[in-house]
C-alpha cells in the first residue's frame, strides 16, 4: 500500500490512512506500506536547499546533502503512521531507505533503484509486522542517502512489491486513472483497467496519477498495480480504482483510452542550420552532456539552399541551458540564429487500439481544426499521438479530443 502527499497531509489523514491499513492487515495479509511525505513538505526542504546555497555567493548544495534533507520528510511520516498503528493496537514498525536496503545509484536527486534485498523486511512483515517505509529514499553502496526524483515514492512502493512477490495499491487523492484531468473536463471517466504501455504514455505525457518510472518498473517486473482513492473509510466504495495491467487481460480494446497534457514545456528553434551530416548529432550530443532531455524533434528545408530550420522541445526547467548549449554551438556549426518560445503546451491522445484502427490522426488534426487550435510540432509512436500548441488553448483542445474520440460515452 502506498500513500501520497495528500493522503497524509495531517494527522488526521494519517488516521484515516491507518484505518484503511488496518483493515487491510485484517485480512491475514502481510502488508508494507510505503508513505511520501505531507504535501507540501518536500517543497519546503528544497527551498531550504536553495537558501543554504544562495547562503554562500557562488556556491550550491552538494547532491548527496541536498539528498539528506529532503528525504527527511517521508522519514517523519513514517514514524507518525507507526505511532498511530501502534496506538490502535497494532504491530508496525518504520523502515528508512538505508535499514531495508533500497540499493540505488549515486545519481544523487535521481538515482535509479539497483537492488532490493528483501529478507529482512519479508521475515518482519510475516512475522505479523505492518512495515511503514519512508518512499523516494535508497542508499548508495557506500552508505549515503540517495533520492528517487520527485514522484519517487510511487516507484520506492512497485520496487517493493516486486521485491516481495506481491502486488501493489497506489493510494492518491482520486479514485482512479481517467480519461483525462476531470479539472478540465467534467465528462471524463474513470477506466477500470488500463494497460501498462497506455498508463506509461500517459504518465510520461503529463498525466499526474503515477511517475514514469514507478509504471517501467510495474510493466518489467508485472507488478499489479491499482490505483485507489485514500479520501474513503474502509470498506466504502469496493469497485473504486483502476487495475494496470497486461494488454491482454483488457477485453475490449478501446481506440484512444485518454487525453493527456502537459504545460512543462518549451521550444527551441534553430535557423539556417548547415544541411549536412553530423550537424544534428553534434547538437543533440551537447543536450544530452548538458543533462537536458529532448522530447519532440521536427527538421524541414529552410528557404536558403542547403540549410535547414529545426525546432525541439525541453523541460521548461531545462530551456535556458538548453539555449546556452546551442548558443554555444553556434559559432562551430555557424547556424544563423536560435529562438525559445515557453508559451506552448504538448496535448496527447494515447491508446492501444490505435495499431489496427486508421484515421486515428484525422480525428485528432480535424478536431483541432474546427476549434481554431493551430499545431506547430506533431510527434507520434505506436500507440500515442502529440501535438505542441499555443498554450492558451490547451483546455480547449482537451476537451475537443475527449469529445471527438467519445470518451464521455464510456
Amino acid at each position: 500500500m502506498k500513500f501520497g502527499g495528500t493522503s497524509v497531509a495531517d494527522l488526521e489523514r494519517i488516521r484515516r490512512v491507518a484505518r484503511l491499513v488496518a483493515a487491510e492487515a485484517a485480512t491475514g495479509k502481510p502488508v508494507a506500506v510505503v508513505v511520501s511525505a505531507m504535501a507540501g513538505k518536500t517543497n519546503e526542504l528544497v527551498a531550504w536547499t536553495d537558501g543554504a546555497g544562495a547562503a554562500a555567493p557562488g556556491l550550491t548544495p552538494s547532491d548527496d546533502e541536498y539528498d539528506v534533507v529532503v528525504a527527511s520528510g517521508e522519514q517523519v511520516t513514517a514514524g507518525l503512521l507507526a505511532m498511530t498503528l501502534r496506538n490502535m493496537g497494532l504491530k508496525a514498525r518504520s523502515w528508512m531507505g538505508w535499514q531495508i536496503p533500497i540499493i540505488a545509484d549515486d545519481a544523487h536527486g535521481r538515482a535509479r533503484i539497483e537492488d532490493i534485498p528483501g529478507e529482512a523486511l519479508g521475515a518482519a512483515m510475516d512475522s505479523g509486522e505492518i512495515a511503514i517505509i519512508a518512499g523516494f529514499q535508497g542508499v548508495t553502496r557506500d552508505g549515503r542517502i540517495a533520492t528517487l526524483g520527485r514522484g519517487g515514492s510511487d516507484t520506492s512502493a512497485v520496487a517493493i512489491a516486486a521485491a516481495l512477490g506481491g502486488v501493489c495499491d497506489i493510494y492518491t487523492d482520486v479514485d482512479g486513472v481517467y480519461t483525462t484531468d476531470p479539472r478540465i473536463e467534467s465528462k471524463a471517466r474513470r477506466l477500470a483497467k488500463i494497460s501498462y504501455e497506455e498508463m506509461l504514455e500517459m504518465a510520461s505525457l503529463g498525466a499526474k496519477v503515477l511517475q514514469t518510472r514507478s509504471v517501467e518498473m510495474a510493466m518489467a517486473h508485472r507488478v499489479k498495480v491499482r490505483v485507489l482513492s485514500s479520501f474513503v473509510e474502509p470498506g466504502e466504495a469496493p469497485d473504486q480504482g483502476t487495475l494496470l495491467c497486461d494488454e491482454e487481460d483488457i477485453v475490449e480494446k478501446r481506440i484512444v483510452s485518454g487525453v493527456a497534457y502537459s504545460r512543462d514545456e518549451a521550444k527551441v528553434t534553430l535557423f539556417g542550420l548547415p544541411d549536412h551530416p553530423g550537424v544534428s548529432s553534434r547538437i543533440f550530443s551537447a543536450l544530452a552532456d548538458a543533462n537536458v532531455n529532448v522530447d519532440m524533434i521536427v527538421q524541414a528545408h529552410a528557404r536558403t539552399a542547403d540549410t535547414a530550420n529545426m525546432e525541439f522541445t525541453v523541460g521548461k526547467r531545462d530551456a535556458a541551458r538548453a539555449m546556452q548549449v546551442v548558443g554555444d554551438l553556434k559559432g562551430d556549426l555557424g547556424f544563423e540564429g536560435a529562438a525559445l518560445d515557453e508559451d506552448v503546451a504538448k496535448v496527447s491522445v494515447i491508446g492501444v487500439g490505435m495499431r489496427s484502427h486508421a484515421g486515428v490522426a484525422k480525428t485528432m488534426f480535424q478536431a483541432l481544426a474546427e476549434k481554431g487550435v493551430n499545431i506547430q510540432v506533431i510527434s507520434t509512436s505506436e500507440i500515442k499521438i502529440s501535438v505542441l500548441i499555443e498554450s492558451a488553448y490547451t483546455e480547449l483542445a482537451v476537451r475537443a479530443l475527449h469529445a471527438a474520440y467519445g470518451l464521455d460515452q464510456l
